[in-house]
C-alpha cells in the first residue's frame, strides 16, 4: 500500500509538467503555427527582459493573447471543473457510471443556452441563462428525489433521470420554434461545444468561482473516501453524511453549469477522464480529485488543439470529445470490468 502511495505521489510532478507543456503547445499550435521559442521570446519581453521589434509584437500579442490564450485556458478551466465534478458525482452515488449528464446539469445548461439565443442576441445572457438552468435542473432532481422519499442515493439519481429527460424535451420545443435560418444554427452550434467564444474577461470573472470549486471538491476527498465505506460508517467516523452530499451535488453542479455557459455542451469529459485517473493514482477521492483535475485539463486541451489544426475548418470540440471518449472509455472499461463487478 505504500508503495503504490509513493508512485501515486511521484506522478503529480509528471502530471503538472505534462500540463504545462500542453499549454505551452496549444499556444503553438494553429491555423497559424508558432516555434516555441517565439513564444518564449515573446514571455521574455513582456517581463521587459528583451526587446522586440514592434511588429513582431504586435503579431505575437494578437496571436497569443487575443487568440489563443483565451482558448487555451477555457480548455484547462472547462476541463478540470468537468473531471472534478465527474469524479465527485461518482464518489457521491458511489457508481462509476455516473456524470455531470446523469444529474441533468447539462441539459439544463443546453436549455438555458437556447432559451438565451432565442430571446436575445446577447451573449452574457446566453450564458447567464445556460448557468441558472443547469441549477434549476439540479435542484428539480433533487426535489423530485425528496418527494419521491428522500434522500438515498437511488431516488437522487432517478430524480437526475427525470430532470435530465424534463430538460432535454424543453430544449427540442425552443429548437423547434426557432427561427431554422438564423436561431437554430447558432444553437445547434452551441450544442456542439465551442471553446472559440470566450475572452479573458469572461474568463476572469468564471475562473474564480471555478477553481474554487474544484479546490473544494479536492479538500473534500476524506470525506468522500469515508461515504464510500456507506453512510452509516461515515456518521461512526464523524461525517455530516447529508450535508456532505447534498454540498458535493452543488458544488459540482455549480461548476458544470459554468462550463456550458464559457464553451457550451462538452460530453464525455466527465465520465471517462475519473476512470483514468483512477487506473494512475487508484481510487482514494484524496488523490483521485485532483488527478482527475489535471487529466481533465490535459484531456481538452489536446482536444481543443486537434479541433482547431486537424481540419480547414474547426471541429466543434463536443464532436471530437465524444469521439475519442467512446474508444478511449472502451479500453478502461477492458481494463477495470473485474473491479466493477
Amino acid at each position: 500500500m505504500r508503495l503504490r502511495t509513493a508512485i501515486a505521489a511521484g506522478r503529480w510532478p509528471l502530471l503538472g509538467l505534462l500540463l504545462v507543456v500542453a499549454v505551452a503547445a496549444a499556444l503553438a499550435v494553429g491555423r497559424y503555427p508558432l516555434p516555441v521559442r517565439d513564444i518564449a521570446r515573446f514571455a521574455l519581453a513582456g517581463l521587459h527582459l528583451i526587446e522586440l521589434p514592434a511588429e513582431q509584437w504586435d503579431l505575437l500579442y494578437n496571436v497569443i493573447v487575443q487568440i489563443r490564450l483565451p482558448r487555451v485556458l477555457t480548455a484547462v478551466l472547462v476541463g478540470a471543473a468537468l473531471a472534478t465534478s465527474g469524479t465527485a458525482y461518482q464518489a457521491v452515488f458511489r457508481n462509476p457510471l455516473v456524470s455531470p449528464e446523469l444529474m441533468g446539469v447539462l441539459a439544463g445548461s443546453a436549455f438555458g443556452a437556447a432559451l438565451g439565443i432565442l430571446v436575445s442576441h446577447h451573449w452574457a445572457v446566453t450564458q447567464a441563462l445556460a448557468f441558472a438552468m443547469g441549477v434549476v435542473a439540479v435542484a428539480f432532481g433533487v426535489s423530485v428525489a425528496r418527494l419521491a422519499g428522500g434522500a438515498s442515493v437511488v431516488m437522487l439519481v432517478l430524480g437526475g433521470v427525470i430532470s435530465g429527460t424534463l430538460f432535454t424535451a424543453l430544449l427540442a420545443v425552443v429548437s423547434f420554434v426557432a427561427d431554422p435560418y438564423q436561431k437554430l444554427p447558432a444553437i445547434e452550434y452551441w450544442l456542439m461545444g465551442n471553446l472559440s467564444l470566450t475572452d479573458l474577461r469572461t474568463i476572469g470573472w468564471t475562473a474564480l468561482p471555478m477553481g474554487a470549486g474544484v479546490l473544494v471538491l479536492a479538500s473534500l476527498g476524506p470525506a468522500l473516501d469515508a461515504l464510500a465505506m456507506g453512510d452509516d460508517e461515515a456518521r461512526s467516523l464523524g461525517v455530516p453524511v447529508t450535508a456532505v452530499r447534498y454540498g458535493v451535488i452543488a458544488i459540482a453542479t455549480l461548476i458544470s453549469a459554468l462550463t456550458v455557459s464559457l464553451a457550451g455542451v462538452v460530453g464525455w469529459v466527465g465520465l471517462i477522464v475519473p476512470h483514468v485517473a483512477r487506473l494512475m493514482v487508484g481510487p482514494g477521492n484524496r488523490r483521485l480529485l485532483p488527478a482527475s483535475a489535471l487529466i481533465g485539463a490535459l484531456f481538452l486541451l489536446l482536444t481543443d488543439s486537434i479541433s482547431r489544426s486537424w481540419y480547414n475548418v474547426e471541429i466543434p470540440i463536443g464532436i471530437l470529445t465524444a469521439l475519442l471518449g467512446v474508444p478511449a472509455f472502451l479500453i478502461v472499461l477492458h481494463r477495470a470490468r473485474k473491479a466493477w463487478l
